[in-house]
């Protein structure tokens, strides 16, 4: 059954359903009122919650649904947040609508009813099935097994997608009014057999994007780099990922709005199979938690 989805274009099945957003709430945030810090925490691939109506019309488990999140993230850093950083964390899950991809990176191809003569720019994440809207799960299986309705998808941009980078915007901004400079940790997770690729001696604990040093000054990527190293974690700096939409779309050095792409090794704190903490959780969460305070603090005294 499983194979039989890989592979497999889209049969000629179209899917009509319309979601009542009515019933959803989008985001959580968190000490977004008395904000202390230069920083802002996004946890945009951490969502669990998936529309009703969409469940209902596609047929794939919920199970391999999920394998396309990263499973708690938010709570890893949500001990971080009380202590004055305001975290915005994604409620929907990310095969409903990734938050993390710019949203004209749109598959023509997905759609019964694709805008005749609609030019749109796809991107390399969206020819391999992972773009705004994703074709796939984390095991390349198609999610759905007929085409889309465009206007619905156009839905899920204005009601979901719109929703999150217009708070994400506005905290950036009351930041930078308060402080002068803000930025911007976007934090994500990253499959196990991912980091055991990459390194040989010893698997990959976290990898911090800068765009290749493009994203914010090295005086602050070293410092992150540093504070988790001496925690006895493995940091790669760029590799395997360097940065995605957030990190490049809100990074304006010359508005002194800097960026970084977080992304832990989620064998660190879960069982990636069933998508349960493990007993590590409290620990991985702790120093991650202790390392983001330092550097909102460092970020104060950086801004003197």
């Amino acid at each position: 059954m499983i194979s039989a989805r890989k592979g497999k274009k889209l049969a000629e099945k179209n899917f009509d359903f319309k979601v009542d957003y009515t019933k959803i709430k989008i985001f959580e945030e968190y000490n977004t009122k008395d904000i202390l810090y230069p920083l802002v925490l996004s946890s945009p691939h951490s969502g669990q919650v998936f529309p009703e109506e969409f469940l209902n019309a596609v047929s794939m488990p919920l199970n391999e649904l999920r394998s396309n999140e990263d499973s708690f993230v938010d709570e890893l850093v949500r001990p971080a947040s009380d202590k004055g950083i305001p975290l915005i964390g994604m409620n929907i899950s990310r095969a409903f609508i990734d938050v993390n991809r710019d949203k004209i990176e749109i598959d023509p191809q997905m759609y019964y009813n694709y805008p005749a003569g609609n030019d749109i720019q796809n991107g390399i994440r969206c020819r391999v099935g992972l773009g705004v809207v994703h074709r796939i799960n984390a095991q390349r299986q198609n999610i759905y097994d007929g085409l889309l309705d465009y206007n619905e998808v156009q839905e899920r941009i204005s009601c979901v997608y719109d929703v999150y980078h217009k708070r994400l915007q506005q905290l950036i901004d009351r930041i930078l009014k308060k402080f002068g400079f803000c930025f911007v940790l976007d934090c994500h997770s990253m499959p196990s057999r991912i980091c055991s690729v990459m390194q040989e001696d010893k698997p990959i604990d976290f990898c911090l994007g800068t765009l290749f040093d493009q994203s914010c000054p090295a005086e602050m990527s070293d410092f992150m780099k540093n504070s988790l190293e001496s925690g006895g974690y493995k940091i790669s700096m760029n590799c395997p990922y360097s940065g995605a939409f957030i990190t490049f779309n809100y990074c304006q050095p010359r508005k002194k709005i800097y960026t970084m792409q977080l992304e832990m090794n989620r064998a660190l704190y879960m069982d990636e199979n069933v998508h349960k903490k493990n007993k590590a959780f409290q620990k991985t969460s702790l120093d991650l938690c202790r390392s983001a305070e330092a550097f909102a603090k460092f970020l104060l005294d950086f801004r003197k």
